[in-house]
């Protein structure tokens, strides 16, 4: 690691910046990792997409299907295809079982990742939370060195609130949240420790605004930095940068010309399977894609073939013409 605990949140604030994708997890016909795959796609996200910093292993990649080595593994790809590339890695450590989490955290450390996330423990029978979840966060910070990103999401079954959020914050090396909260609750949040936490959510459509209203530097991440984009149409790249430099009304202009894109995936993907939809998305798009683990759902022939109608009408530019 370049940085001890102490450091986490400086070194954070100093390069965890821009766009940060959540990348689906390929798998073969036999449903093996797709090690070439996976290579494959962080060169294209990084390299073609100008991709800042990839979360691995969580729930877009179906770490519920996959063994510990197998999570392990992962992270040892990511870190090797970055290597070099000035893209950071925030590994996904999150299990209900805290040795589970311990030890994928100090694996991601071992390794060379720039940083873990750990979801919000699903909690039986508790109703008092917020002592119980400081001291899960409090276990997991003083266990590793490595820069740790909370995440608070529906699926735990309850939302940690923004008060509990900044006082786990005051943890040396907790340096993040993904918030998927509404939009008040994240906006509380930075109010009260945007100095020490870099509090993001996943939705893209609220990003650009996010970036002008609220000074986020940070979008930590979802499928769309490389469902949205290609190699020539780097349209969330361009408004991002857009965002950044000030220039808000062409950032939005930019921003807005992508809801066709955006209406073409919201519509053709089936509520039971978005995985299985996303992974074909990415097929469109010459990315490896591949099968679902079980229990995730494939789709079927017809709800494939909307798919691919909306994709080849959504006005995405797949390459240049020979004259351009």
């Amino acid at each position: 690691m370049d940085y001890r605990r102490s450091e986490a949140k400086d070194y954070a604030r100093a390069r965890m910046k821009g766009i940060w994708a959540a990348a689906l997890q390929p798998f073969r016909e036999d449903l093996s990792i797709d090690e070439a795959g996976l290579r494959a796609n962080i060169r294209h996200w990084v390299e073609d997409l100008g991709i800042d910093g990839l979360f691995i292993a969580g729930k877009q990649g179906e770490y519920f299907s996959m063994s510990v080595e197998e999570r392990k593994r992962v992270f040892e790809i990511a870190v090797d295809e970055t290597r070099g590339t000035g893209a950071g890695t925030i590994m996904s450590c999150s299990d209900q079982n805290m040795d589970t989490v311990i030890g994928l955290a100090r694996h991601a450390q071992a390794v060379g990742a720039d940083y873990i996330v750990v979801h919000a423990p699903v909690l039986s029978f508790v109703t008092d939370r917020d002592d119980l979840l400081f001291e899960y966060y409090r276990t997991v910070s003083e266990a590793v060195e490595i820069g740790i990103a909370m995440w608070s999401h529906p699926d735990s079954g309850y939302l940690m609130s923004p008060g509990l959020c900044a006082r786990i914050a005051e943890l040396p090396n907790i340096v993040a949240i993904k918030y998927s909260v509404p939009r008040e609750m994240y906006a509380e949040l930075t109010r009260l420790a945007g100095d020490r936490l870099l509090v993001s959510t996943a939705s893209e459509e609220e990003w650009l605004d996010n970036i002008l209203e609220l000074g986020w530097q940070l979008y930590l991440c979802s499928s769309p930095p490389y469902l949205l984009q290609t190699a020539t149409d780097r349209r969330m790249r361009t408004y991002t940068d857009l965002a950044f430099a000030g220039e808000a009304e062409e950032a939005r202009r930019v921003r807005d010309s992508l809801d066709p894109v955006r209406g073409a995936l919201k519509r053709t993907r089936p509520g039971a399977k978005p995985h299985a939809h996303q992974k074909y998305w990415q097929e469109l798009l010459g990315q490896a894609g591949g099968p679902v683990r079980p229990p995730m759902l494939e789709l079927t022939e017809a709800e494939k073939q909307a798919t691919r109608l909306a994709f080849e009408s959504c006005g995405l530019e797949l390459m240049r013409s020979a004259a351009e």
